[in-house]
């Protein structure tokens, strides 16, 4: 019963707090207000506290717009724990914009939809548009694993969509900062590979029941690591540059569910791109 009156409580109270805030969000985008930017961080700041996440932030955030950060993929969870530090938006399959409600958000907080499938003409005019909202200005993030998983391993990073960091803004080569995301613990215990299931959303998990048991777990705590920041230049390939983000995210990782202090990620040898 305990259970269940928390869940009811934190759904209610989130959805309470979210369609108002849909509104209000709509209405900066109309007005193309500059808060359109930064009202989406405040509002997952809030959303964190009404569902139980506490945030620990590692490293120093690249203050630098534009700026891509890449991140692994473990849940849905990701959108809330990362839109509640970073002023950025995200770059997501064409399948979330379909989504009932939570596609609507992703909308609101001006998502680049793309086709992982797409092949040619069609890759070409996602990087564009990936390229223009760079040269704008704007902070993107960016989920290279393609899929979410258990939160346990890092899966290798798809490096096509990291050929935008070959673009000049203002004479600058766009500036990558890799970003491990992991959900830790929950209630102060380290989350083992028993409850994984309970908090990662993967394979053919389906999302309404994954949510409805999430609202009912106690505090979780998520470790979120900034890396430092690089650029493509320094590795000659955005193959390379995949595979650097994907060691400093795995070392993140690792270093907060074992407890022990990060080591920093060599970097590769460079690769052909």
């Amino acid at each position: 019963m305990a259970a269940t009156a928390l869940k009811l409580f934190r759904l209610s109270l989130y959805l309470g707090f979210t369609v108002p805030m849909m509104a209000v969000q709509a209405a900066l985008l109309l007005a193309k207000s500059p808060w359109r930017a930064t009202f989406p961080r405040w509002y997952h700041r809030v959303c964190c506290r009404i569902l139980g996440f506490r945030i620990e932030v590692r490293g120093e955030i690249s203050p630098k717009r534009p700026t891509l950060f890449v991140a692994n993929h473990t849940s849905y969870i990701d959108i809330t724990v990362l839109g509640a530090v970073l002023d950025a938006s995200f770059v997501a399959k064409h399948e979330v914009a379909r989504w009932p409600f939570f596609g609507w958000l992703a909308k609101l907080q001006r998502t680049v939809f793309i086709d992982r499938s797409a092949r040619n003409s069609a890759v070409h005019k996602q990087r564009n548009a990936i390229a223009e909202r760079l040269e704008a200005g704007d902070r993107l993030i960016l989920f290279p694993e393609g899929t979410s998983n258990d939160g346990l391993r890092v899966l290798p990073f798809k490096s096509a969509l990291f050929s935008v960091a070959e673009h000049r803004v203002r004479g600058e080569l766009v500036p990558v900062q890799p970003v491990s995301v992991t959900y830790a613990r929950i209630d102060g215990m380290p989350i083992g590979r028993a409850l994984r299931p309970f908090v990662a959303w993967y394979g053919g998990m389906d999302l309404a029941p994954h949510l409805w048991e999430l609202l009912g777990l106690g505090v979780i705590t998520v470790v979120i690591e900034f890396h430092p920041v690089v650029t493509i230049a320094e590795f000659g390939s955005r193959k390379a540059l995949a595979e650097h983000c994907r060691r400093a995210v795995t070392a993140g990782v690792v270093a907060a569910l074992t407890g022990r202090a990060p080591r920093p990620a060599p970097a590769p040898a460079k690769a052909a791109a």
